[in-house]
């Protein structure tokens, strides 16, 4: 009988098993850990071959991040003799033997044994990493379909554009109908052409111009010229065009008081384009100061509801819209001097906003609209617009064709050249892109629809005329047909007319 504490004799029939010593039992820890670490790196397990020979010196339990692995696989494996040989370098671990010595109680082989419980570890890896991967896929599917859901989102923004704000005023029943004033203008016009001119100089003549006026030093000169030689008082608001219409509609306001107290007669208004919305802007949050001081208004292509061309270019959702912003930015801000809001104003969701708070006094105040259609014909792309003019010096050198006196003299002093554009090829362009696109008819910058102010009196003229021809003449002029100065005359005294009807 062996003493408490020592080990049994091998050699005896009934011993219980060897005790390893402390070598072997770490290399029990180290051939275990090197097999659980081939468990994990590769997908072997589920073809696991006959046999399996130990390797090289494996690292040991502290070098290895298998811990809680290698304990599953010293209690599956540890009290197995086969086992304890294979750490031992003995034999290999899966050998199959026909002796009754590697026979469990029940009757199974340790090598079945073994084979069950490497298979149960491999089925339970295999679902892990069969749950990993599924969620793996899943996320990167989820990540590919939010991507897609936001493309196709700008995609469908971009594609859809203004179609569904064009027009919104028309649409709104809440808002006043206008009435057609186009007849009676062709009256006022033909009249005028032929030398009957109805504006009283009782009223002060204030023109607004439109966005970017700063940088074209013709716009309305020649109006404002003939208006003087009429004996008529008539000034051009000197405002920064491209302010916010909320600033510009103060200082129009401060512009218009002074006007009314040096002079002591009402102001008539007259905006183009955007100045046209500031001069409306200036009457819906002022009226309460210029009621008395202000004749009328009338809006010559602006776009009161907005217009599709700023709402395109700044829209929100669309594809390149950060890109898109910031060149316009570059543009407006930093070249130009000016704000980005006085583009921002004229998009559809800011005029909506502004009109929905801010009523235009249509009932007290008579207001007329006036917008026309551009041509698309090949003709205007070859067409050219003076924007300025350029004053060639005295002492330049030039041919004389004429006699040395004094008046050839004097009119080589102040010969000037025009500085021309092909502004209406411009416009043309861009009212064939609103045609194709949206079905819109427009004056190359706003559209029909959108220049018409509920409630006021609108002339549509049939004549094929750009949003730049207000301001800028064309180099080829018609004689036959009626030019911008005769058609702010019509306008301004359809407004007189109007307004005394009104007081009636």
């Amino acid at each position: 009988m062996a003493r408490h504490g020592s080990p049994a004799r091998a050699d005896h029939p009934h011993a219980a098993p060897m005790r390893l010593t402390r070598a072997s039992s770490r290399r029990h820890v180290a051939q275990a850990s090197q097999f659980a670490a081939d468990c994990r790196e590769g997908f072997f397990l589920t073809l696991f071959p006959t046999s399996i020979h130990p390797r090289t010196p494996p690292p040991t339990l502290g070098e290895t991040k298998g811990g809680t692995l290698i304990e599953l696989l010293l209690g599956i494996l540890g009290s197995l003799p086969a086992t304890e040989r294979y750490i031992r370098g003995e034999a290999p671990l899966l050998s199959v033997s026909n002796s009754t010595e590697d026979q469990t109680p029940n009757g199974l082989s340790e090598a079945i044994v073994v084979r069950k419980g490497l298979s149960s570890i491999c089925q339970r890896l295999g679902q892990q990493l069969a749950f990993h991967l599924r969620e793996l896929c899943s996320a990167v599917a989820s990540e590919i379909h939010a991507k897609l859901a936001r493309f196709l989102h700008r995609f469908w923004t971009t594609l859809q554009g203004s179609s569904k704000d064009i027009g919104w005023l028309k649409r709104t029943k809440t808002l006043p109908c206008s009435v057609d004033g186009t007849d009676r203008f062709k009256e006022l016009l033909y009249g005028i052409r032929n030398g009957m001119h109805h504006l009283p100089n009782t009223l002060v003549y204030l023109f607004i111009p439109g966005l970017f006026s700063n940088h074209s030093p013709l716009y309305f000169v020649n109006t404002k010229r003939i208006f003087s030689k009429m004996g008529l008082t008539c000034h051009i608001a000197r405002i920064h065009s491209e302010a916010s219409v909320e600033k510009n509609a103060r200082e129009l306001k401060l512009y218009i008081e002074e006007l009314y107290w040096g002079s002591g007669k009402q102001v008539l208004l007259l905006g183009h384009s955007k100045g046209g919305v500031d001069a409306a802007a200036a009457l819906s949050l002022y009226w309460s100061e210029l009621k008395g001081k202000v004749a009328g208004l009338a809006l010559v292509q602006s776009p009161y509801g907005g217009t599709p061309i700023a709402s395109d270019i700044l829209r929100k959702g669309q594809i390149a819209d950060k890109e898109t912003r910031r060149i316009m930015e570059l543009i407006i801000c930093k070249l130009i001097k000016g704000d980005i809001r006085a583009l921002e104003d004229l998009t559809y969701d800011k005029r909506r906003d502004f009109i929905s708070k801010h009523k235009l006094p249509v009932d007290e105040l008579p207001i007329i609209s006036f917008h026309t259609e551009a041509s698309t014909a090949p003709t205007m792309l070859v067409t050219l617009s003076r924007v300025a003019q350029a004053e060639l010096l005295p002492w330049l050198p030039l041919p004389r064709f004429l006699s040395s006196s004094e008046y050839a003299e004097s009119l080589l002093a102040s010969l000037k050249l025009p500085v021309v554009v092909p502004a209406s090829a411009a416009m043309a362009v861009s009212a064939l892109h609103l045609r194709l696109r949206y079905g819109e008819r427009s004056d190359g910058l706003v559209t029909r629809r959108d220049a018409e102010v509920p409630g006021s009196v609108v002339v549509r003229p049939e004549r094929r005329l750009d949003h730049a021809w207000m301001v800028h003449s064309t180099l080829r002029k018609d004689h036959a047909e009626a030019d911008a100065t005769q058609m702010c005359e019509a306008l301004m005294a359809m407004l007189v007319e109007i307004g005394r009807k009104k007081c009636c």
